[in-house]
């Protein structure tokens, strides 16, 4: 019996235009092989079970990708066929993650593997030229021949509306940038933005603790406060770009004044510089990590402003849990780094404040840590980039 998909390319170029990216799609993805070189493969069995293709359509596929260069195909023994990877040469993506007092670069593969990264501290952020130029130097730093990148990934901490910044007193600078065109400019590539707490809610349903759960949230906290929300396998973003924006939930009207301008947000009461600002006088000058370096040597002091922080923000989590009612919430960001100084008094929080059903949502710390936003970019630079457009 002939194969209903394997038809000719020039009597039916939407079909197989269609099938070509519903491998390409699958060789994105783990597979089973070992991947020591970054580039995981898969066999022509697996992709044909994945795609819902025939066997030999795969085959032919296959045979006209590896020609055009953009596969790789090995042959195996046994029943199970040629392993077949995406080709080194198809180039690499770049990750970026901006914070209020970081700017880090990942250097990716197509199929979202890092493959080198680094961390720089920022004493305040950066006008959004300068940042992406400084952001372009460490890229050439990590990978001298930028010709080879194909699509750059953009985190910002901050509501990302039509690629630009929706709340200009959260990340302040960028209101009115055009990110995506600036980055593209810069890096002379296509570019891609994205809110920095989505980006690590897709790190950690990709590749995380929230492998395999089709509905998660992730909550990154660090000097601000946001959720990235999986909702059907899904980043949920809401009708104008701003759902998880959690730091700005009011706790308290009458509390403490938020850089947003409104009293007692979450973030007013949960974020490093909060639980820093606490310690003032208890710890003259010291930074978040010495708040939990002091907490870990049973410093009274930084292990009350931790489980307060772990507190109020488990109070906010309720809130989330009872509306959506996910499988996990993850938790990621600098503050997560104090561990269960932090986690426990969440739970505690969590489970005054969410309805019985829901107090037994498992609440993780982030399998990436402060890294996930941008394990994130590089995922949303892989998967944004055509693999049959030219290099």
């Amino acid at each position: 019996m002939s194969d209903p998909d394997a038809q000719p390319a020039r009597s039916a170029g939407p079909l197989r235009w269609a099938n070509e990216q519903r491998v390409l799609d699958v060789l994105r993805q783990p597979g089973d092989g070992d991947g020591q070189d970054g580039h995981v493969p898969h066999t022509q069995a697996d992709i044909a079970r994945a795609t819902g293709l025939a066997r030999a359509t795969v085959s032919n596929i296959v045979r006209d990708l590896s020609a055009r260069g953009l596969v790789e195909a090995k042959a195996g023994a046994g029943r199970r066929g040629s392993s077949v990877r995406l080709s080194g040469s198809v180039g690499v993506v770049l990750g970026v993650d901006f914070g209020h007092s970081h700017l880090s670069v990942a250097v990716g593969d197509l199929t979202g593997n890092v493959i080198t990264e680094e961390r720089h501290a920022v004493r305040s952020p950066l006008p959004p030229l300068d940042a992406l130029r400084r952001a372009r130097e460490i890229a050439e730093h990590l990978h001298p021949d930028l010709s080879e990148v194909r699509t750059i990934g953009l985190g910002l901490p901050a509501p990302v509306i039509h690629d630009t910044i929706g709340t200009p007193a959260i990340f302040p600078g960028w209101d009115d940038v055009d990110a995506r065109s600036l980055a593209s400019s810069v890096f002379g590539v296509p570019a891609l933005v994205e809110n920095d707490a989505n980006l690590g809610a897709l790190a950690e349903h990709r590749a995380g603790v929230a492998r395999g759960a089709r509905h998660a949230v992730f909550v990154k906290v660090s000097s601000g406060v946001g959720a990235g929300l999986i909702l059907d396998d899904r980043v949920f973003h809401g009708a104008h770009g701003t759902a998880g924006e959690i730091g700005h939930l009011t706790l308290d009207d009458q509390g403490p004044l938020c850089r947003c301008g409104s009293r007692g947000c979450l973030e007013a009461y949960s974020s490093t510089t909060v639980v820093t600002e606490m310690l003032a006088d208890q710890l003259p000058g010291a930074g978040f990590d010495d708040v939990v370096e002091a907490a870990e040597g049973g410093n009274g002091a930084a292990r009350r402003a931790l489980e307060d922080a772990g507190l109020h923000l488990g109070w906010a989590i309720a809130t989330i849990v009872n509306l959506i009612n996910p499988e996990i919430v993850i938790i990621g960001g600098e503050l997560a780094k104090a561990g269960d100084h932090l986690l426990e008094p969440a739970r505690v929080g969590l489970r005054r404040h969410a309805l019985d059903s829901a107090t037994s949502t498992p609440l993780r710390a982030s399998e990436f840590g402060e890294r996930a936003s941008l394990v994130g970019a590089v995922l949303l630079a892989s998967d944004g980039t055509d693999l049959r457009a030219p290099a």
